[in-house]
Order: C-alpha cells, then sequence, then structure tokens
C-alpha cells in the first residue's frame, strides 16, 4: 500500500477510531466516474472531497461524484463575498493532502466541511484516502459525523 494510504489508515484510527479498508488501484482513481468503475458502484456514491477558497479561507466540500458544486450557492451558504477552487499548494499546506487524494476527514488544520445531502441516499460511499489511487468505503452518517460536517445542498 502507499505510504499516504498508510499514513490516512493509521490516522484515521488514531484521530477516530476507524478501522478502514483501503483499496488500491494502480490504474488510479483521478475522476470520479475512474473510482466508480475501479470499486464497482455508482458515481453518485464516491464522495469527492473538493476544496474550495471562500473569501481565502479554506472549505472542505464533500459531494457526490455525480454533482458539482455551484460556486454562487457555495458563497451564499457560508456568506462568503468570492469563492474558487483552491490553489494545490495551499491544500497542501493546510490539510496536508494533495489534490486527488484529499480525503473527508483526518486535515492537519480544522476547516469547515460541507456535506452533498445526495450521499447521505446510500448505504455505502467511497471517498479518498489519501492518494488519487486509493479509496475506502464508509456509512455516509458516520462520514458526516466524523468530518463535523454540515449537509448542505450546494450542487449543481
Amino acid at each position: 500500500m502507499h505510504p499516504r494510504a498508510v499514513g490516512f489508515s493509521e490516522r484515521a484510527a488514531e484521530e477516530h477510531g476507524l478501522e478502514i479498508t483501503v483499496e488500491e488501484f494502480p490504474e488510479g482513481t483521478k475522476t470520479a466516474a475512474d473510482a466508480a468503475e475501479a470499486v464497482g458502484c455508482d458515481v453518485a456514491q464516491i464522495a469527492s472531497s473538493l476544496v474550495f477558497a471562500a473569501d481565502d479561507e479554506p472549505v472542505v466540500v464533500v459531494t457526490s461524484g455525480a454533482n458539482r458544486v455551484d460556486e454562487d450557492a457555495l458563497a451564499e451558504a457560508l456568506g462568503a463575498d468570492s469563492v474558487g477552487m483552491a490553489d494545490a499548494d495551499r491544500i497542501r499546506e493546510t490539510l496536508g493532502w494533495s489534490i486527488g487524494g484529499v480525503p473527508p476527514i483526518c486535515h492537519d488544520s480544522e476547516v469547515p466541511v460541507l456535506f452533498d445531502p445526495t450521499l447521505s441516499g446510500f448505504e455505502t460511499v467511497w471517498a479518498a484516502a489519501g492518494t488519487p489511487k486509493a479509496v475506502f468505503p464508509i456509512d455516509p452518517t458516520r462520514l458526516t459525523e466524523l468530518a463535523d460536517a454540515d449537509e448542505r445542498d450546494v450542487t449543481v
């Protein structure tokens, strides 16, 4: 297993008492469709952790792979004047993870996390486990709790 996936798994156990099963795919899971195909689930079950800058402050939006984040809706939900995708370096510095492998939990800094209600319609969702080639399954209700996420629909 990739060292970043091992690190995530260990951190999830230490911080949350969460024993996860990481699945790795050599071909990668760079898109929600890739991840869904690799694990054999519906693309809507992919819990993509996207990092935005809202008034220059990072926020994580865990959204269904079937949806796109509406930046205007996100700005309104946060009361922000401006929202855009966060810079890759800022993501790595703030969260400790790189784009494509950002998990919904175990961040280096506390940041707000919003959770797409679409994911709550499934028994299991799949989220990044520290690398673009690793995912883990989890109950969406449990994930919302662990991420201390606010369930909000900010998608189109």
